[in-house]
């Protein structure tokens, strides 16, 4: 690649990258210099030098950049990345010195949905990026005047192939904190305990934080739920949060004993009935001497 930062490439498979619409609008491919490129303001989506990185550092280095990035003039010199920003890291990895991409002249939600909807169907994608990303998607929308409430919502599930309450929940997931939002990537806390504690306020979130970090515990169903009630009730303090979070928790237990373990000990003569009743009555006899011994939970 030349060092201008205005090489202009001619749209020979353009149709092909993106169904005609480049010839239609007169967009044109641009080679631009890596230096001039900018991240998009509060991009959710992480850019990391991993196996899947390599791969397309590979690639970049023996075909070179196959689509180009989406970008649009940035305020302060240069241009701002909307889609691409993985590309860029591959080029930047690659020892490329410049990037094709197309500029485009669009406003802040126009960028944003753009942003959102080329990244949004990746399977690599954490709970905290797509809550994130369906966020600032929902929020554009609105700005633009697009139709509010469940109708939105479900044409966002239409577009990112999920279901509109899927899309709502991640909506609500993003009103974590992101050390709680961490928690949930790390699968601390689950998906359905995160959308509890969404409910609660910044400051009862914190609480909760800070219990679940202090006591190295985990959160179940039930907890949340009620963590959730008592928010709604405006009843939560931090010393209910604490009891709460730190009661026992019952483990789930399921016994079955064999058939062939319960022939050893009792012949055919006995009956389903009996056997139950006489392995109750030792039990009984085995928690008494525990008891007797100090033994007892």
């Amino acid at each position: 690649m030349r060092g201008s930062s205005a090489q202009k490439i001619k749209l020979t498979s353009y149709d092909d990258l993106f169904g005609g619409e480049g010839q239609a609008s007169g967009e044109a491919i641009t080679s631009v210099p890596i230096s001039q490129l900018h991240p998009f303001k509060s991009h959710p989506f992480r850019v990391s030098d991993d196996a899947k990185m390599q791969e397309m550092v590979e690639s970049v280095k023996k075909y070179g950049i196959l689509v180009p990035g989406i970008v649009r003039p940035y305020a302060e010199g240069g241009y701002e990345v909307v889609a691409g920003h993985r590309r860029w890291r591959a080029c930047e990895l690659a020892g490329l010195v410049e990037m094709p991409v197309i500029i485009r002249k669009l406003d802040d939600d126009e960028s944003t949905v753009i942003m959102v909807d080329s990244n949004i169907q990746r399977e690599d994608l954490l709970p905290s990026e797509k809550a994130k990303a369906y966020r600032m998607k929902y929020e554009a929308l609105k700005h633009q005047g697009s139709r509010e409430g469940g109708r939105t919502i479900e044409e966002m599930g239409g577009t990112a192939g999920e279901s509109g309450k899927t899309v709502q929940r991640y909506i609500w997931l993003s009103r974590l904190s992101d050390g709680l939002l961490d928690m949930v990537d790390r699968k601390r806390i689950g998906f359905v305990q995160g959308l509890d504690i969404s409910f609660l306020s910044a400051e009862q979130q914190g609480w909760v934080q800070e219990i679940l970090e202090r006591q190295g515990t985990s959160i179940s169903t039930s907890q949340s739920a009620r963590l959730k009630g008592h928010g709604r009730l405006g009843e939560l303090t931090p010393a209910l949060a604490e009891a709460v979070l730190t009661e026992r928790k019952e483990k789930a237990r399921k016994i079955t004993i064999g058939k062939d373990a319960v022939r050893k000990y009792f012949s055919d003569d006995y009956s389903s009935e009996e056997i139950e009743r006489i392995i109750l009555e030792l039990l009984e006899g085995w928690k008494e001497r525990r008891e007797a011994d100090g033994l007892s939970d």
